[in-house]
């Protein structure tokens, strides 16, 4: 993503040494879960690193991932063990420089996401620092959390992750065999069949998939870039899978749209075709992350009111809490205790941010 997520209350021989090194510098703290019983805000963990993205598997294996917006970002995947990120799933993937292989290496990771069958999916847009996609560098990767190896590599070419595309978060289609993502640099839906591993770009630059003409207002300032007002298209993205149905919108927007994922999987399908069939679910605010919860409700980062929001089957739009230490809510995951996790990305203070980067997690039971 092109970055710079009814309570409310108030406040892990050389090998080995790389693996300890590059999870120092990862700068990650983990500790019990710590409960603000006034609002039901659970801290997980915190980094000095930036990251984004997290998954949870049905273990309560924790992992993370750092996109590499700067040029010290030692690690692109982890998982947090006793306290420290370790690079996932090898020291050897997570170490990317000029002149590597950029099919076989991380180059900047925007997204982890753990699908139902627990396996982790790995979305590397291949854009560091935003200037321009590495050739042969945007993937999917599968990897199996028993073995901890990769099962497969879903390459994409720049007819489906062209140069100024940020390929941005991702969803698995279990039932269907397919991987849906957005792409938040050009705006597009990308579907992805993990079969024959063929993908097809829709709704390049469309209404529903670009960004709003608004300037987003974040910790009680103005989200700007100097003079210029920062423009990310399709961002976050949820999936129903019992109505087979994906939602979506752009980051600097505060419209939240659908669309059968059935049009998803006919690529021989014109944009206008696709387009016809996007409806309007409703202004649910600005946000980054979305997931769609075992209640049938759409969680909603809500990145203008530090808080997680979220809309009812009936279309209404909830606070399920607010608080100054949600900064900038991003990614969701949703842990083997029921619990929603997400982290706090702090993109909005820039290089310097205020507190450290955060995992929290809540009770979504209520």
């Amino acid at each position: 993503m092109n970055k710079q997520r009814m309570f409310t209350c108030g406040k892990k021989i050389w090998w080995t040494l790389l693996i300890i090194v590059a999870g120092m510098l990862a700068g990650c703290s983990h500790k019990k879960a710590v409960l603000d019983s006034e609002c039901g805000l659970e801290a997980i963990a915190f980094s000095d690193s930036h990251w984004t993205g997290l998954a949870v598997s049905k273990e309560g294996r924790l992992f993370v991932n750092y996109p590499r917006w700067s040029d010290n970002v030692p690690i692109s995947v982890a998982e947090i063990i006793a306290g420290k990120a370790v690079p996932y799933p090898n020291v050897l993937i997570n170490t990317w420089k000029s002149g590597l292989d950029p099919e076989k290496h991380l180059v900047c990771v925007q997204a982890v996401f753990i699908d139902s069958k627990n396996r982790l999916w790995i979305l590397d847009p291949a854009n560091p620092q935003f200037k321009g996609v590495v050739p042969s560098g945007p993937k999917l990767i599968q990897v199996d959390l028993k073995t901890n190896s990769i099962i497969r590599t879903y390459l994409f070419d720049n007819k489906i992750a062209p140069s100024n595309s940020y390929l941005n978060d991702v969803r698995i289609d279990i039932k269907h065999g397919f991987a849906y993502m957005t792409d938040s640099g050009a705006g597009a839906l990308i579907a992805l069949d993990l079969e024959t591993g063929k993908a097809h770009r829709f709704l390049d630059a469309d209404p529903s998939t670009s960004s709003e003409n608004i300037i987003l207002t974040i910790g009680g300032r103005l989200w700007m870039f100097g003079e210029n007002r920062p423009e990310v298209n399709a961002d976050g993205i949820a999936y129903d899978s019992s109505n087979d149905i994906l939602y979506y919108q752009a980051l600097t927007g505060r419209t939240m749209y659908s669309l059968p994922a059935s049009v998803l999987r006919n690529f021989s399908l014109a944009d206008k075709e696709v387009a016809a069939r996007v409806k309007v679910v409703g202004k649910t605010g600005a946000a980054d992350g979305l997931f769609f919860g075992p209640d049938g409700k759409i969680y909603i980062s809500g990145l203008e009111k530090n808080a997680i929001l979220r809309t009812t089957p009936e279309g209404r739009v909830e606070t399920v809490i607010q608080d100054k230490k949600i900064s900038w809510p991003d990614s969701f995951s949703l842990g083997p205790d029921g619990k929603l996790y997400f982290t706090t990305s702090r993109i909005h203070e820039g290089d310097k941010p205020k507190a450290k980067y955060g995992i929290y997690r809540i009770n979504i039971e209520n």
